[in-house]
């Protein structure tokens, strides 16, 4: 990657970013094109190769700055003495709201890069990978799954949290006028719903 992409405006930078987001978010590394990302981006295609030099090379660098983004997201907005399941999953969820403002496609890129059946895009990004694992690892560390009501199975309730908002988030983004504050919203609406019955037991 040619440093000298940071000397771009950010507009600029941001449409290229977004366009390669959104591009590898929606349809992977594999199916994903550069011609596709030129055309989203409004640029050359001479001058993205000149800055990434390839496909492999503008994947890198997004799940880079993916990576970088949400990991400064998340050290900012989650409260490290927090252990209640349900108040840490709030302020993950918004952790990747502020991201998405600025980036949209960014959470489902990064979604969608844990099922890239790409050997080339998953051995390219496999040390980077890490940091945010590490970084999800420590948060998940915190909650204090012992407070949860008596025959409340944490771990498994963490997982249908996980899996409803991810559902919620694909099903967002499928229309034209998603807006992350509304998802947040939305996401918040059904952690409440889930505690209330949860610690109604």
């Amino acid at each position: 990657m040619n440093s000298k992409f940071f000397d771009l405006k950010k507009e600029k930078q941001d449409r290229m970013i977004n366009a390669a987001l959104k591009i590898f978010a929606i349809q992977g590394y594999r199916h994903g094109s550069t011609d596709d990302i030129v055309r989203e981006a409004a640029v050359s295609k001479g001058l993205l190769f000149h800055y990434f030099g390839s496909k492999l090379g503008v994947y890198c660098f997004i799940y880079d700055y993916s990576v970088r983004f949400m990991n400064l997201e998340l050290r900012s907005t989650v409260n490290s003495g927090e252990t209640e399941l349900f108040a840490v999953m709030k302020q993950i969820e918004c952790a990747r709201m502020h991201a998405m403002k600025g980036y949209p496609y960014m959470q489902q890129f990064l979604n969608r890069s844990l099922s890239e059946d790409s050997y080339e895009a998953l051995a390219s990004v496999e040390t980077k990978r890490s940091t945010l694992e590490e970084t999800y690892a420590g948060i998940d560390a915190q909650i204090d799954y012992a407070a949860l009501p008596e025959g409340v199975d944490g771990l498994k309730l963490r997982k249908m949290l996980d899996f409803t908002i991810k559902g919620l988030m694909t099903e967002r983004f499928q229309e034209a006028s998603f807006q992350p504050e509304m998802l947040y919203e939305e996401i918040c609406d059904y952690l409440d719903m889930t505690r209330t019955i949860v610690y109604r037991r």
